[in-house]
């Protein structure tokens, strides 16, 4: 079966827009005729192959908290002991958003396919990240796949509160600092020219500050598009080079080392990896495929390099919390905590008690940084049109002692 595009006229005349499933485009235009649905246009979405009939989704995208009523919804459903094609069946035609339910079809399509869930979710690249992906597979392997999905659709929700925050604390500082960059400009391109012509029949040497100020002026009027291109192009260049391993690699080592933003995303990433690893070890993964998937989750590469160290001694016999206690990257709470909880035998409490620190701390952080963001952005702000001001009256103070 195929999911089809679809625009239609309802009974009332109203325009309605969604996703069906179908073998053909004559049985959709027939379903939704069987809806009271008058069909306008029914295309499959685009096509990928030459020999199966297989669509491509590699462009969708779904915002988080999409993805975290997906997952409480599947996991939900499953635990109801609902067939996996109805469960997606029903949370594509309850989804209010369109993306929502174009992927509950497409994986549903790879499934009865023969496909297994995780499988089906690899069409959605964009939407599914890898960590994701295998958390599922564990799932399905260890046939707990209902727990695995509530326990995701916990961390899902809490990654998108924690990231709903950060966005809504950024909303000051953002408006200031846009506020003030048009501020500076237009002080710079239109009031400065106008006022520094007052000082053209000077026969004295402007002074210094004045100087600069007016250079930089003439370069913004004559050469701002430029300078606009090139930070585009520089932006743009950053980018792809931070599509290489290698530049992300380093990139990521500067970042570590940095007095407290260091500490801020070694706080997140062992965060990020004790809560999965608790997941997995929650639902009865073997610690080889946990930790492996909980590597998985971590983006700061020098991290998860010494992660894959610790699988490899864990591998060979040692204990999880003395091989986490050999990395420099690892903070000592951590290995200490994993080492309680396995003698004493509550190591996803432990984990999720570890998690909890660091998400506590993170919290902190960032509140802390915001907090001195703004009056920091005041005070530069406040300083450039300071030091714009004082250029602009130094010489009519040079001018007044003359007098």
């Amino acid at each position: 079966m195929t999911a089809f595009d679809y625009t239609a006229l309802s009974s009332t005349g109203a325009t309605r827009r969604g996703v069906i499933e179908a073998d053909s485009e004559r049985q959709a235009r027939r379903q939704l005729r069987d809806q009271q649905l008058t069909p306008l246009t029914v295309s499959a979405s685009q096509r990928r192959g030459r020999t199966a009939p297989r669509v491509q989704f590699g462009g969708v995208r779904m915002s988080s908290e999409d993805l975290a009523l997906f997952t409480r919804l599947l996991g939900t459903l499953l635990g109801s002991g609902l067939p996996l094609d109805d469960v997606l069946t029903a949370i594509a035609r309850q989804a209010d958003s369109r993306t929502l339910s174009r992927v509950a079809l497409g994986i549903r399509a790879r499934v009865l396919e023969g496909q297994s869930l995780a499988s089906g979710m690899e069409e959605f690249p964009q939407v599914f990240s890898s960590a994701y992906r295998a958390t599922v597979g564990a799932g399905e392997r260890t046939r707990h796949l209902p727990l695995v999905l509530r326990r995701l659709a916990d961390y899902v929700e809490a990654q998108d509160r924690t990231r709903k925050r950060v966005r809504l604390a950024l909303i000051y500082p953002g408006v200031l600092t846009v506020t003030a960059v048009l501020v500076v400009a237009g002080l710079l391109t239109y009031v400065v020219p106008e006022v520094v012509t007052v000082f053209d029949d000077m026969a004295r040497e402007l002074p210094p500050l004045t100087r600069g100020l007016i250079a930089v002026s003439d370069f913004l009027r004559h050469q701002g598009l430029w300078l606009l291109l090139a930070i585009a192009l520089g932006v743009g260049a950053w980018r792809l080079a931070l599509r290489r391993p290698g530049s992300r690699r380093a990139l990521h080592r500067l970042l570590l080392r940095a007095p407290v933003i260091g500490r801020l995303v070694q706080a997140t990433e062992v965060a990020r990896f004790s809560r999965m690893l608790a997941i997995m070890l929650g639902s009865s993964v073997d610690m080889l495929d946990a930790l492996a998937i909980a590597t998985k989750s971590v983006t700061v590469l020098p991290l998860a390099d010494h992660l894959e160290a610790v699988i490899v001694d864990v591998r060979e016999g040692s204990p999880l919390g003395r091989a986490l206690a050999k990395s420099t990257l690892v903070p000592p709470l951590l290995p200490h905590l994993v080492a309680s909880g396995e003698s004493s035998g509550n190591l996803v409490e432990m984990l999720d008690a570890a998690a909890e620190s660091f998400e506590l701390r993170t919290q902190n952080t960032l509140t802390l940084l915001l907090g001195l963001l703004e009056p920091f952005l005041i005070l530069v702000m406040g300083g450039i049109v300071l030091v714009i001001v004082i250029a602009i009256l130094l010489p009519i103070f040079e001018m007044n002692q003359l007098v």
